[in-house]
């Protein structure tokens, strides 16, 4: 799809719109000083294991490797705590300014499955939350770097982070507990009584996560790039499902998706299509990672 034709779908939707972004747009252009995944966990390994080990074995997810670490954890080391180490220094570049400033621009929200700060520090933004009740430093989904305060995430721009934030190392999620944890907690207040149920009319502000992110994605139309979402996104994944489960029980809140790549089939295989479509995502092939991170922005 041309440049051009993104931009439309961004602009023609505007009013009800919301920005998922991954660790893509941290390893653009080449950058050498952004991880992977699994350089970050190749090198939490390291840190705490007695074997070498020079790169995640073949058979073993993310998450799984994840786990596995701290039963390897002899030196007892917080690694959740020892991967905000590791990024707190990150620094955004032009063209995370150049997004966040768009996406501000357009005062939609941004939603990103990455910890670090490097969007909400390209506008010097603060720590805001739209409660404080029922905080806690696991779960900080009432917590989001912003300009001005919002009743609803669905309100306007904040940035939110649906994996943990670096400012609260316990909110990390990376091994297949964490996001078991983060299901469980999504479970309860999507299904926690019949009252309190996310559903269509006046409820859809009562719900038990109406001031967290959850909002966001029940509530907005997603525009996705810049992540994976492969199979060890247990738990976005598995919101998505939920998400059209919703929009087949209440039909006249059903909002749009669409998820950004490059072309090629390398980029996107059958499987990950075939789950894109069924979950209501419409999927774009961008001609380069230039058109997504920089053409369509500009």
């Amino acid at each position: 799809m041309y440049p051009s034709q993104i931009k439309d779908i961004i602009l023609s939707n505007r009013d009800n719109i919301a920005f998922i972004i991954g660790n893509g747009i941290n390893r653009y252009p080449n950058n050498p000083h952004a991880l992977s995944w699994d350089d970050l966990l190749m090198q939490l390994w390291d840190k705490v294991a007695l074997q070498t080990l020079s790169r995640r074995p073949n058979g073993i997810s993310l998450t799984e490797f994840y786990d596995i670490l701290e039963l390897e954890n002899t030196r007892e080391l917080q690694l959740q705590k020892e991967v905000a180490l590791m990024l707190q220094d990150w620094q955004p570049s032009d063209h995370h300014r150049l997004i966040t400033e768009h996406i501000f621009g357009l005062n939609a929200p941004l939603l990103t499955t990455n910890f670090e700060e490097t969007f909400s520090r390209t506008l010097s933004c603060s720590l805001l939350r739209t409660e404080s009740e029922g905080f806690t430093d696991f779960y900080p989904w009432t917590t989001y770097h912003g300009l001005a305060p919002l009743a609803l995430p669905t309100d306007g721009f904040g940035i939110w982070y649906i994996n943990g934030m670096i400012n609260y190392h316990r909110s990390i999620r990376l091994g297949l507990s964490h996001y078991m944890g983060s299901v469980q907690r999504a479970h309860a207040m999507l299904y926690k009584g019949q009252e309190e149920e996310l559903h269509s009319g006046d409820h859809m502000l009562l719900w038990k996560g109406a001031r967290t992110w959850l909002q966001i994605l029940f509530g907005k139309s997603l525009f996705i790039f810049g992540l994976a979402l492969e199979e060890n996104e247990t738990f976005l994944r598995w919101l998505l499902i939920e998400r059209m489960k919703f929009y087949r029980k209440y039909r006249d809140q059903k909002r749009k998706g669409w998820y950004v790549c490059t072309r090629g089939a390398m980029n996107i295989d059958a499987g990950k299509r075939f789950f894109l479509e069924r979950v209501g995502f419409e999927i774009i092939e961008a001609a380069d990672y230039k058109d997504i991170y920089e053409t369509i922005w500009l």
